[in-house]
């Protein structure tokens, strides 16, 4: 025990010298170090289970179970996740990156290990296999933790759920429940609780301290020890808030909790960023912070801290998430009937530019997906312009909306969905993979990318007036281009896209006679960006290949009348995306092409391939789906070297990417 300290500050300094160089989730993991150690010294998570809702308050459990060799490569493939990974250890058993679903895959490895005769029991096999999840204050409220609540108050057996209570999300926490912990945070018998705490010791000579307040004693003496009993409503008892940093505390607590023989919730108070200033006093900035510099007021000082230090962040040009945040607050300002909002991620959409400005027309709804969509559905079926700024990753979460309450109404909701595609250090649980695929099966959606920053603003533009039904714009966690930002952007127009060649643009009128160029690529998104630079490529390496290279725009509905030209002409055609190859934007063009009557044996599709790209770079997993400008280039090659016989049936797909993301 006197021992831990000295372990919880050398987990500190290891993580936060690791993510300065790298960057990563720092806050989350400094708030948990102390209840980590606590949970690893009461529980054999070799044998009990260990489940994390989100996840990327991991890195000290990490750290604990042998992974401090892996740390230097962090969040690459050369180290360790960022996010809960059996891959890498047995400690670890679901990946996780979504909100919500700790409890109720608690509940189900539970139920799981009593089925299998293993769980834990008082009385017939004391050392059977616990359960714990540990929950966040802001995911708690989330509609899937909520369900597991109730099913979890059915158990009748151990299982325990911490509450780790901070007060933050990744920004402040919204709704009821979050106005509920901040007036109990505030109340007397909260800042009292460590003295009661005492006397209650002191009062229940020897036995079990839990055993006797929820089973000996009267109402009177649980109220102490709980907040309103508002989880004894789900079936479970409730012990707390105690102080999370707090080891000596912690350890007898969960002590007592390991052999509790029924539900429970304790409910740990924590302190995001615990441990330096800067990160304490900004966990927001801090929550996820790219690489950053603490520049030391006494550079001679062993403390990452010291006297009048300072910590600089590491940016480098601007991101697609400021352009989207600016351009919102324009089309705001100029249309009163455009509303927003967004789920737990103010500062990860950029909405919080938006939010200070119209604070009647914009709500952070809090880790709720679902709900934030089915509000949106209401206001438009008010004659509002919902816009709603979501993670693409978490779009999912909201799929049944999309069908129930939005399309099938035939509403007009605006989904932009920043971390499309690839997104690096995250890694598998965060990519946004398949937002095409599932929104292109709802009739009069209308799909749509961003290749930069005019066009991000002319497809806002474009969606404020579309009101025939669903529409999505999606763009990378990445820095907008300025290869085209001295050009006029021209308006988006349904269905069509845009030539980024104007010398190679089949019949168009900057063509000057050149003819059907050799190869065409039809690129989604930034996507377009890197065709471009593999046309540059292909320059420099002397290639004579005529190259015409499309900003496709849109996905649904596809440009039918460019794909007709292309394909008539039997120009070899290429498209790529950051997306999954199944059912995305390559698969529009294909079934397209099909509807028409026309040989799709010439159309080659680049996307992410039907296999998981791990941690990485964005560079690098770009790489290995052979999405990058030498990923393209080469496709270009190939694609204008291959014969096709013809007749040919079915589509050429590049088997690189595959092979690459396998190994």
């Amino acid at each position: 025990m006197d021992d831990l300290p000295r372990v919880a500050s050398e987990l500190r300094d290891a993580i936060c010298t690791q993510i300065a160089k790298t960057g990563g989730h720092l806050a989350p993991n400094l708030g948990v170090v102390e209840l980590t150690i606590a949970l690893h010294y009461v529980f054999d998570f070799a044998s009990d289970r260990l489940l994390f809702d989100v996840g990327h308050q991991c890195y000290p459990h990490k750290l604990l179970t042998g992974r401090l060799p892996m740390l230097a490569g962090l969040r690459t493939s050369a180290g360790m996740a960022g996010f809960p990974e059996p891959r890498e250890s047995a400690y670890d058993l679901f990946s996780v990156g979504h909100a919500g679903t700790g409890i109720s895959t608690a509940v189900g490895m539970a139920r799981g290990d009593t089925l299998n005769g293993q769980a834990f029991d008082p009385a017939t096999n004391p050392d059977g296999r616990r359960v714990v999840t540990i929950i966040g204050d802001a995911s708690i409220v989330n509609g899937v933790a909520m369900e597991g609540l109730n099913n979890a108050g059915t158990l009748k057996r151990q299982f325990l759920v911490i509450l780790n209570d901070n007060g933050m999300s990744i920004s402040k926490p919204q709704g009821a429940m979050a106005h509920y912990f901040d007036r109990f945070r505030l109340s007397s018998r909260y800042s009292h609780f460590k003295q009661s705490a005492k006397e209650i010791l002191k009062a229940v000579p020897g036995g079990s301290l839990l055993r006797d307040v929820y089973h000996k004693m009267g109402e009177g003496m649980k109220a102490v020890l709980n907040e309103g009993a508002w989880f004894e409503h789900f079936g479970l008892a409730t012990v707390g808030p105690i102080d999370g940093h707090d080891l000596p505390g912690l350890v007898q607590m969960l002590r007592e909790a390991r052999d509790f023989d029924r539900p429970m919730v304790l409910h740990v108070k924590t302190v995001k960023g615990k441990g330096f200033a800067f990160s304490e006093g900004d966990s927001s900035t801090f929550h996820s912070p790219p690489a950053f510099s603490i520049v030391k007021g006494d550079p001679d000082s062993p403390s990452l801290e010291s006297e009048g230090c300072r910590v600089e962040l590491k940016k480098d040009g601007r991101s697609f998430t400021s352009a989207f945040g600016e351009a919102m607050v324009e089309l705001m300002s100029a249309d009163d009937r455009i509303v927003a909002a967004t789920a737990a991620m103010p500062d990860g959409t950029g909405i919080n530019k938006v939010l200070p400005k119209f604070p009647e027309r914009v709500w952070d709804t809090g880790i709720c997906e679902s709900h934030a969509l089915d509000m949106m559905a209401g206001l438009a079926k008010t004659g509002f312009k919902p816009f709603f700024a979501v993670y693409a990753t978490f779009l999912q979460r909201a799929f049944d909306q999309c069908f129930q309450e939005v399309s099938l109404q035939g509403l007009a909701v605006r989904l932009c969905l920043d971390r499309a595609g690839l997104v690096g250090g995250d890694g598998a649980v965060h990519h946004g993979f398949c937002d095409i695929a599932i929104l292109r099966v709802l009739p009069k959606a209308c799909i749509m990318a961003a290749m930069d920053e005019p066009s991000m603003k002319a497809c806002l533009e474009f969606m404020r007036t579309y009101d025939d039904g669903l529409s999505s714009c999606r763009w990378p966690r990445d820095n907008v281009s300025q290869r085209f930002a001295s050009q006029p952007c021209p308006a988006f127009v349904l269905g069509k896209a845009r030539c980024l060649t104007p010398d190679f643009d089949l019949g168009g009128p900057g063509n000057n006679g050149a003819g059907v160029p050799d190869v065409a690529v039809l690129a989604f998104g930034t996507c377009a960006i890197d065709a471009m630079a593999a046309c540059d490529l292909l320059k420099a390496d002397g290639s004579p290949l005529r190259v015409a290279v499309y900003d496709a725009r849109f996905a649904k509905p596809v440009d039918r009348e460019l794909i007709k030209g292309l394909l008539t002409r039997n120009v070899p055609t290429i498209t790529v995306e950051d997306h999954s190859v199944v059912a995305g934007f390559g698969a529009a063009v294909v079934e397209e092409a099909q509807s028409m009557g026309l040989d799709a044996s010439c159309v080659t599709r680049l996307g992410l391939p039907d296999a998981w790209i791990y941690q990485d770079s964005r560079a690098r997993q770009m790489a290995i789906a052979g999405i990058d400008a030498r990923g393209i280039a080469q496709a270009v090659r190939e694609t204008a070297s291959r014969s096709v016989a013809p007749g040919h049936a079915g589509v050429i797909e590049t088997p690189a990417a595959r092979s690459r993301a396998k190994a």
